[in-house]
């Protein structure tokens, strides 16, 4: 049985389609983060599934239980679902103390002290700050409160827990730290988590499967790794990964030659099988910056001489950026890299990462590309290009 169940979920606000027809399932104990830039409709669905949010149209249910359905106006109050919720803003109550906010939701069930007592202790202990439960709220660091709040979240065992943006508050230390914190704790517990972010690093990290989103739209539901190195549209590709860490885009022409698969690039012709033999079309070939090499020496074949045009170093790998021809390229190396620029390198392509695309409709074609490792550099009037033999 599945612990969340969307179908064809719809929600409008102030007559504004958000949420546009979610088909989304949720296994029990997955860590699922639903992923995508600000605005496409995340943290909507988030609360949709709280209970904060009605939906106009679709079912919502939860652990085989419907709690929401548009056709029939039902909506089951969010104390009922079995679900809790850590805010962004942590809401701890002021004038209470830690032992207190996280007691608060137990109090109202009516159970003993000795239980409660019981229960924000091993809460507090899960969280590993048993000696903040005297404190205040204001007497207590960011990462402390954010700490308190899921310690709040998980006292109440709940079978599904919803995480809104809980780390955007901390700083790159902190954030790092609670990662490594969220996975344990998800280890421990065995809960069912749904975790709402737009950063791209966070959701690899940390996630079981990555749901992504786009204009209310989920386009792509994956494990991270799958996410990451086969994303469904171009779109997706150019979203997922870091921010500083840009894609590398080639644009090229897919046709059949003597019934071969070819694909035309300004950095050589590539053989092709899949997708792309269909129909002659324009496309787009994707790398990431990690899946091209630099070498000092052109080697005995295969390798694409490229000039330096910056290098961008962080201490323990650099970025360096790269022209051939007219192709700007980024290539990522471990260590702080010290080329001068003008220099000339070698680029070599780990083929297997490449993915190819659609120009038109943006979508991922299922294709196979060989024989780098024949590419040959040559001149042509005034430009460079590269050739390939097959």
């Amino acid at each position: 049985m599945s612990a969340i169940e969307l179908q064809q979920a719809q929600v409008h606000i102030q007559q504004k389609q958000v949420l546009k027809g979610i088909d989304l399932i949720i296994e029990q104990g997955d860590f699922v983060t639903l992923l995508g830039p600000s605005g496409c409709g995340k943290t909507t669905l988030l609360r949709t599934i709280a209970g904060l949010q009605k939906l106009n149209e679709g079912r919502i249910v939860i652990a085989g239980r419907e709690v929401a359905s548009g056709g029939t106006a039902f909506h089951m109050d969010p104390a009922k679902r079995g679900v809790s919720l850590v805010f962004q803003s942590y809401a701890l109550w002021p004038h209470m103390t830690v032992f207190d906010n996280i007691a608060f939701g137990l109090q109202i069930r009516r159970l003993t002290k000795s239980e409660i007592r019981q229960r924000v202790m091993s809460s507090l202990e899960k969280m590993r700050i048993p000696e903040l439960s005297d404190r205040y709220p204001g007497e207590l660091s960011g990462g402390q409160q954010q700490r308190v709040a899921i310690a709040r979240a998980i006292v109440t065992s709940p079978d599904i827990l919803l995480l809104d943006e809980p780390l955007s508050n901390l700083d790159a230390k902190l954030r790092t730290e609670m990662r490594a914190e969220l996975k344990r704790l998800h280890r421990e517990l065995g809960t069912t988590i749904v975790y709402v972010t737009h950063d791209q690093h966070e959701a690899i990290t940390l996630s079981t499967k990555v749901a992504v989103f786009f204009g209310g739209e989920l386009v792509q539901l994956d494990t991270p790794r799958e996410l990451y190195r086969h994303p469904r549209t171009l779109e997706v590709a150019e979203f997922i990964g870091s921010s500083d860490h840009p894609l590398n885009r080639i644009d090229g022409f897919a046709r059949v030659i003597d019934q071969i698969g070819i694909v035309s690039t300004p950095l050589g012709d590539f053989r092709v099988e899949g997708d792309a033999l269909e129909a002659d079309r324009q496309v787009v070939l994707t790398l990431r910056p990690e899946d091209m090499a630099l070498h000092e020496h052109p080697g005995e074949r295969g390798f694409i001489p490229v000039r330096v045009t910056d290098v961008l170093s962080s201490g323990p790998e650099s970025l360096v950026r790269v022209e051939a021809g007219d192709i700007a390229l980024t290539a990522r190396t471990l260590g702080d890299t010290d080329y001068a620029p003008g220099r000339m390198l070698y680029a070599a392509f780990r083929e297997e990462r490449i993915n190819l695309y659609d120009q038109l409709t943006g979508h991922r074609l299922e294709a196979v590309l060989y024989s780098s490792q024949h590419v040959q550099w040559r001149n042509t009037t005034n430009e460079n290009r590269f050739s390939l033999s097959c």
